[in-house]
């Protein structure tokens, strides 16, 4: 019978705070297990590297084998725990806010709950060479978030159980994000695709959007530039997307904001405006709704550094 997150009495488990990057590597034996209910701040990004591990979100259960990759939303009671009867969990995890690009990239394998679930494509079995791939970019992500910005990043090397960085530098934040992206653009890339594709002009659209969500875009310019009518275009958007033109436009907007926060010194008015917000209040409060603290906050929790005992679970 599934166990829903919200249904679990044991103590809640700390997450790492919103705005930093935080990546370990863990093998975990039976007993091992994470509650949180209240979900986390941020995103949840695991790769199964062996053994089998359990993990549900509201009301979305998925077991992960080797070579899977399973997302947990933010926001979202959850629970994961090595899959009872299983000898062990090997895993990569990942706490992070993330790129706006990578929504329609993980759209297709989205279950319930804001669970995505990406495996090997049917009929395949494991790819060997894509897992390296994936493999040797968590490594590079492991060295890049220790790069303090003075000489090369380090070297990658073997990583050890239990072993966990913090990308405190916006360089370094930076790195281990792009190493990330590979990482989902590759899994996603290979793998089935559990909803029908996306209609090519909404992608398009989406696309427009993720590249430039400070432009001021309109329902009519975005579907003018991908040769729809404003009504049609409207509609397809929201049925394919699940939220309206406007609301994608605004999480962009948002998440371009949070990474002018961590990466740079400019003024929050400064910020707002070069995120396409043409009210600095309407932005101080559209952004505390999506990261639950206002934004001259977010900036300084994650300047200040230590994610402290949180860091040490995924």
């Amino acid at each position: 019978m599934p166990v829903r997150a919200d249904d679990l009495s044991e103590p809640a488990d700390p997450s790492p705070p919103p705005g930093l990057v935080t990546i370990g590597r863990f093998d975990q034996r039976p007993g091992y297990r994470v509650n949180r209910p209240d979900g986390s701040d941020s995103w949840l990004f695991t790769w199964t590297t062996g053994g089998c591990g359990r993990l549900t979100q509201g009301g979305a259960e998925v077991a992960a084998d080797a070579g899977d990759l399973v997302v947990l939303g933010p926001g979202v009671p959850h629970h994961y725990a090595v899959e009872p009867g299983a000898e062990h969990w090997a895993f990569w995890w990942v706490h992070c806010q993330a790129r706006a690009a990578w929504s329609g990239w993980l759209r297709p394998y989205a279950l319930d709950d804001a669970v995505y679930a990406v495996g090997p494509a049917s009929g395949q079995g494991r790819n060997r060479r894509s897992e390296d791939r994936v493999e040797a970019a968590f490594r590079r992500m492991l060295a890049d978030a220790r790069w303090t910005g003075d000489g090369p990043p380090p070297v990658p090397a073997e990583p050890a159980d239990g072993e966990v960085a913090v990308a405190h530098g916006a360089a370094a934040r930076e790195l281990a994000l792009c190493s990330l992206e590979e990482i989902v653009l590759l899994a996603t890339a290979r793998a089935d695709r559990r909803r029908p594709d996306i209609d090519a002009r909404i992608r398009r659209a989406e696309s427009l959007i993720a590249a430039h969500p400070s432009a001021p875009h309109t329902v009519r310019s975005l579907a003018e530039a991908v040769a729809l009518s404003p009504s049609r275009f409207a509609h397809l958007f929201t049925e394919q997307l699940g939220c309206s033109p406007m609301r994608a436009l605004r999480d962009a907007r948002l998440l371009h904001a949070a990474r002018l926060l961590e990466a740079t010194e400019l003024p929050v008015e400064r910020v707002a405006a070069a995120s396409g917000f043409t009210s600095a209040f309407h932005f101080n409060r559209v952004f505390r709704q999506r990261y639950g603290t206002p934004p001259g906050a977010y900036r300084t929790g994650v300047t200040r550094g230590g994610a402290g005992e949180a860091a040490a679970r995924p």
